[in-house]
């Protein structure tokens, strides 16, 4: 007589859980992927744009295009956050907040982060729209500890047409998504679980980004990368605005830009989502490898 092995079930790979964050008692809602068996690489933190929330990271219509579950699977752990505004902080905040103060609430939220969970090499963000503008501010503050780098999606300098223009209603198809064949079948379904009321203080601020990006951007001092999507409406992205953008960034040590094809504004609800999102780890890796080279050098030298 002989005995069948024992079934082994499969390990789970990555553990995914809803988690809050505290700021100083505004309370901030995310959703935590990460390794289930082995620490973390690093910490990709993603802050969604006006008018979405945390979810628009995790694949809401195809599970392709979850950028919460490629990195987990890649070794990274990651925090979608609900800005100040969204989600858990709706009510504490009904008229959300503008750029600075945004800044200021994540970067003590983060801190609590980096205190109650493994952050591995440090902290890298990727941020997509609005959600740039306070993490691009961060970034030439200084205020999040490990910063390492920077991805930033459907954002830019300076607007094709400027955010309070008629043109530019709430709900604009072609600002904001482009062409239906770009996304998965379900996507205006599922949206239901990612739209959000956009809070009106991050709106006024909106329209006066380009002189406080001028303002800020000399004292960026992590590599960033910002990415224009093929179909992209509201940021210019000619040679000649690319460049005073790449000129802006002048302390930081590596400005890279790229553009994503066949998407939208929202990248990351659409069929290139799973591309941009490897090509947004890739530089992350890449920033690491940086970052380990300077170490070995002050190394030697010392």
């Amino acid at each position: 007589m002989t005995t069948a092995p024992p079934v082994r079930l499969p390990e789970r790979v990555v553990d995914q859980r809803h988690i809050t964050l505290d700021a100083d008692g505004i309370t901030l809602s995310a959703r935590l992927a990460r390794p289930a068996h082995v620490p973390p690489r690093a910490m990709i933190v993603a802050l969604h744009g006006a008018g979405m929330s945390s979810a628009y990271f995790d694949g809401p219509a195809h599970p392709e295009t979850s950028l919460l579950a490629v990195a987990a699977e890649l070794g990274f752990a990651v925090v979608a956050v609900d800005r100040p505004g969204y989600g858990a902080s709706a009510g504490q905040l009904p008229y959300g907040q503008g750029v600075v103060e945004q800044a200021a609430t994540l970067a003590v939220a983060l801190r609590g982060l980096a205190a109650h969970y493994e952050t591995g090499a440090g902290i890298f963000l990727v941020a997509h729209s609005f959600g740039s503008k306070p993490a691009l501010r961060m970034a030439a503050d200084g205020t999040v500890p490990g910063l390492f780098g920077l991805d930033v999606s459907g954002c830019g300098d300076e607007y094709v047409v400027p955010p309070t223009a008629p043109s530019t209603r709430a709900g604009s198809w072609k600002l904001n998504w482009g062409p239906l064949r770009l996304y998965p079948p379900g996507t205006f379904q599922s949206s239901v679980d990612v739209v959000a009321p956009a809070p009106p203080r991050e709106l006024d601020d909106a329209a006066r980004w380009p002189e406080v990006f001028a303002a800020l951007a000399g004292r960026v001092r992590v590599p960033v990368r910002f990415t224009f999507a093929e179909y992209e409406a509201w940021w210019r992205r000619d040679p000649s605005a690319l460049a005073r953008l790449r000129g802006r960034l002048g302390a930081a040590p590596r400005v890279l830009i790229d553009h994503q094809p066949d998407a939208g504004h929202n990248i990351s609800l659409g069929w290139a989502a799973r591309a941009y999102h490897l090509r947004a780890l890739g530089f992350a890796e890449e920033c690491l490898r940086g970052r380990r080279r300077a170490g070995e050098g002050e190394g030697r030298r010392t």
